[in-house]
């Protein structure tokens, strides 16, 4: 299944194999890999061949993840990536991640591609629940998550190993049944 999804200000698209310079750039900042326990990529080629394997996402017979491009409407400017990754049919959940270049923090733009995922995921997709974790320390992450709705559940201790040593991680969570009453 092919993903576009359009809201006011943004394009949320799948990725092309072109999109591999722009997520590369992002991927390269201190600011986006201080709380990613990912690190750096190892190479140009890493980044390229990971755009190229979620290029391929849409042509998969049952797809499992939808890491999707992040596109500024209005210039055509690439904002960031957001994944929206399936776990087992059963329990019709899923986990939400998302990075954004720094020049569109504080401005809305994570909370509208969040929102704008989440309404896929409980719409189209009909999960039950989705969940979304960060450190502890990445305030801006989890405001993002109580924005659009999402509760924190809890803490996990030590889960991230990140450039300065072990973090602790929010783990926040929401229901298809609350994300209908916040009117998205």
């Amino acid at each position: 299944m092919k993903l576009s999804i359009q809201s006011s200000r943004l394009l949320i698209r799948d990725f092309s194999k072109n999109d591999w310079e722009d997520l590369h750039r992002l991927y390269m900042m201190p600011e986006t890999v201080k709380y990613n326990p990912s690190g750096y990529p190892e190479s140009e080629s890493a980044t390229e061949k990971l755009v190229a394997e979620w290029s391929e996402q849409p042509a998969a017979a049952h797809r499992e993840e939808y890491t999707v491009a992040v596109i500024e409407k209005a210039e055509g400017g690439f904002v960031g990536v957001i994944s929206l990754d399936l776990g087992d049919a059963k329990y019709r959940k899923a986990e939400i991640w998302y990075k954004l270049l720094p020049e569109y923090w504080g401005k809305g733009y994570a909370t509208e591609a969040v929102s704008s995922m989440l309404a896929f995921g409980f719409g189209t997709l009909k999960l039950h629940r989705i969940e979304c974790g960060c450190s502890i320390h990445n305030t801006g992450s989890y405001r993002v998550m109580e924005k659009v709705g999402m509760t924190r559940e809890g803490v996990k201790r030590k889960v991230l190993p990140l450039e300065d040593g072990w973090h602790d991680a929010y783990i926040y969570g929401i229901l298809a049944s609350e994300f209908a009453r916040t009117g998205e």
